[in-house]
């Protein structure tokens, strides 16, 4: 996705502060269990960043979505190819594909309707809506698929 065209939704100064918030309470293992701490590297600076994501199963596979778009930590991942995903003492490494955009609408519609309370805000189309209703959306959510390191999933 070239700069100029990369859809991102900022996160306000309340968000930033709630995202803080649960990204401590799911760092010392408290929280919905679908939550977890997200460390990757940063692509330009190297330093860890962090930030609690919710995780979605589809057909047996796990997938992280970037519902506010493009953010740093998707680019991020992008670049790097791996995450860590930790709840309380428990740490996960994997290895992360970007899902083709062909392939994001189940996913994206699967997660709409199982966070709706908490991610409703940044999807164009309505929880509940078909599979081909998030055709539109797929270019502007990355989504990527969890795989063991070394990239076998």
């Amino acid at each position: 996705m070239a700069d100029d065209t990369r859809h991102e939704i900022k996160a306000t100064a309340f968000e930033r502060f709630f995202n803080g918030l649960m990204g401590k309470l799911v760092g010392f293992g408290v929280g919905p269990g679908y939550m977890r701490l997200l460390e990757v590297r940063g692509r330009k600076s190297g330093r860890l960043f962090t930030t609690p994501v919710n995780l979605i199963e589809v057909g047996g596979r796990r997938y992280l979505v970037a519902a506010r778009g493009d953010t740093a930590w998707s680019r991020n991942a992008r670049v790097s190819g791996e995450v860590t995903l930790k709840r309380g003492s428990n740490a996960e490494r994997c290895a992360v594909k970007l899902v083709p955009e062909a392939d994001r609408p189940p996913v994206l519609k699967a997660f709409l309707d199982k966070y709706a309370s908490q991610v409703q805000r940044f999807f164009t189309v309505q929880a509940g809506a078909p599979i081909e209703a998030f055709r539109e959306m797929a270019p502007r959510a990355p989504v990527f698929e969890l795989v063991a390191p070394g990239g076998a999933a």
